[in-house]
């Protein structure tokens, strides 16, 4: 089990996805991975999701995480401000060895599936700054940066500075877009 209090900035793209690699290649970015991520969250079944917010319905889930030869369950803890803005994070992941077992065990001890978020992700890199293109299926192109230990990355407001210093096409009105927030209101409204 692993337990990670990085905190994180995520921001969404405005147009086109090739535009943005354009411009961070151009600059000198490489790509250092590509991967899909497929998450499945569970909530208890016994839960009236109808008389809770999507935050409330979110900070009850497990995820079943399957990324390459990765496969684990993510608990996460965050802590918003009235702004939406994530004053701090927390994940804490434990190793599994078959993702339909995962689920199965879920089920067994009361919880069930609310619904899945698959994304294909290109990790880019230069220098000390690193940053994942996150294009969710069926959802919004995203950018994510993480904070890190190292001088000029270890809180938000650094990673702010970061991004806006490239001059991406993103939305600056929100630094800190919750995917899993997005797509679960898609799914309540149905």
């Amino acid at each position: 089990m692993s337990i990670d209090k990085n905190n994180e900035i995520t921001v969404k793209v405005k147009g086109s996805f090739n535009k943005v690699v354009d411009i961070l290649t151009s600059k000198g970015f490489k790509i250092t991975d590509k991967f899909s991520l497929e998450d499945s969250y569970f909530v208890p079944k016994d839960i009236v999701i109808e008389k809770m917010s999507i935050r409330q319905i979110l900070e009850k889930a497990i995820i079943v995480r399957n990324v390459g030869r990765c496969k684990v369950l993510v608990f996460k803890k965050k802590k918003i401000d009235k702004n939406g803005n994530i004053i701090s994070q927390e994940k804490v992941e434990c190793d599994i060895l078959n993702i339909e077992d995962g689920k199965r065990f879920l089920e067994s001890i009361g919880y069930e599936e609310i619904m899945e978020i698959v994304e294909d992700d290109i990790c880019y890199s230069k220098d000390e700054l690193g940053l994942v293109l996150k294009n969710v299926r069926n959802g919004d192109n995203l950018i994510e940066l993480e904070t890190t230990d190292k001088e000029g990355f270890r809180t938000t407001d650094d990673l702010k500075e970061k991004i806006i210093s490239l001059n991406l096409p993103i939305d600056t009105s929100n630094f800190f877009v919750k995917k899993a927030e997005v797509e679960l209101e898609k799914v309540v409204k149905h």
